[in-house]
């Protein structure tokens, strides 16, 4: 049975891994007949918003603590994670990766990436095992990778960040995959577009059936 990896960023679209993206995610990899196990960086937040109101709340939480809250406690710390003891990486999207594994949001394309997400993106990469990529979170393997085809659906704000990168950005719409030409990079744009659930559904599970042909 092939295994991903699967990287949550917290709990919540506007501080950490979309819920939705998150949960299909890890019931299309189950469907199509593979598993998965949870990691997620044993760090703090960067800030807590409160999903009601959209407001910065007074507070501090820790991106595991939070992650586990969408893994059911099941979910280990991303220093645990061996890249040789999985098929595959998967990222769901939501701000935390903008956030938290990475500085983007606030950075752009000058970002910082966390250390422990740059290196088993590398190692995945050197490995030649596929990675995939949700919403906003393609940024991550747009500045780790750098030359790499990839997609975050049609913003051109975006679009135009990411291509400083050195990525070269390719516009979809709701369901695409992008596979990278030369190594099994695979990247879907769910929330990035104006989209609902039944949407959503169908790009983790399209994203999924994609990197599983190249296991």
């Amino acid at each position: 049975m092939k295994k991903f990896a699967v990287v949550l960023a917290g709990c919540g679209v506007f501080d950490g891994a979309e819920i939705h993206e998150a949960t299909l995610s890890m019931l299309a990899i189950k469907r199509n007949g593979a598993s998965y196990e949870l990691f997620a960086p044993d760090i703090p937040q960067h800030h807590v918003i409160n999903h009601l109101t959209g407001e910065e709340m007074p507070e501090t939480r820790n991106v595991l603590v939070e992650s586990a809250r969408i893994a059911r406690g099941k979910i280990r710390p991303l220093h645990q994670l061996n890249v040789r003891d999985f098929d595959a990486l998967l990222f769901p999207g939501g701000f935390g990766a903008a956030k938290n594994l990475s500085t983007w949001a606030f950075d752009g394309p000058a970002c910082r990436i966390d250390s422990g997400i740059e290196k088993v993106i590398r190692e995945m990469a050197t490995l030649k095992k596929p990675i995939g990529a949700l919403c906003i979170s393609p940024v991550l393997l747009a500045k780790v990778l750098g030359n790499v085809e990839l997609t975050i659906g049609n913003d051109e704000e975006t679009a135009a960040a990411i291509a400083k990168t050195g990525a070269n950005h390719i516009s979809t719409t709701h369901g695409d995959v992008i596979r990278d030409t030369h190594r099994p990079v695979f990247t879907t744009p769910c929330y990035m577009l104006d989209a609902d659930i039944t949407q959503i559904a169908d790009g983790a599970e399209n994203i999924v059936k994609a990197m599983l042909k190249e296991m």
